[in-house]
């Protein structure tokens, strides 16, 4: 199993995936408050799902600026980044996405499988003896 190389690499890529997470579930969220505004005529329901949609959209941006320095330690591949490239015979996905299974695992279980070479990578830091 392949380690990371410093803390805050580990650090991003925790972060990055909560952020991954909240751009799946955030638009759903932010739908139901515009639905349920514009069902009572409450325009501060609807004002609220307006900042909810600015948020996730700066927090995607932020997110692909973040992720795309992310690099599996084998393949050097970013394995939060869709690519295009061609994927592991073995990769799994969550809800038709190999990110959110990488980025689910990151966070419950403390390693992950990159969807490109299939290695396995632990969420450590490499140690620093020789």
């Amino acid at each position: 199993m392949h380690r990371l190389s410093s803390s805050s690499v580990i650090w991003r890529f925790r972060i990055t995936s909560c952020v991954l997470i909240m751009m799946v579930f955030g638009p759903i969220a932010a739908f139901g408050m515009l639905g349920y505004g514009i069902l009572i005529h409450d325009i501060q329901w609807i004002a609220i799902s307006a900042c909810c949609f600015g948020a996730l959209l700066l927090l995607l941006i932020m997110n692909a600026l973040v992720i795309s320095r992310l690099r599996c330690p084998l393949c050097m591949v970013s394995p939060l980044q869709n690519r295009g490239c061609a994927k592991h015979r073995t990769v799994q996905r969550i809800l038709g996405s190999h990110r959110l299974k990488v980025a689910t695992s990151i966070l419950f279980t403390g390693h992950f499988s990159c969807p490109y070479c299939g290695e396995m990578t632990a969420m450590e830091a490499r140690s620093k003896n020789r």
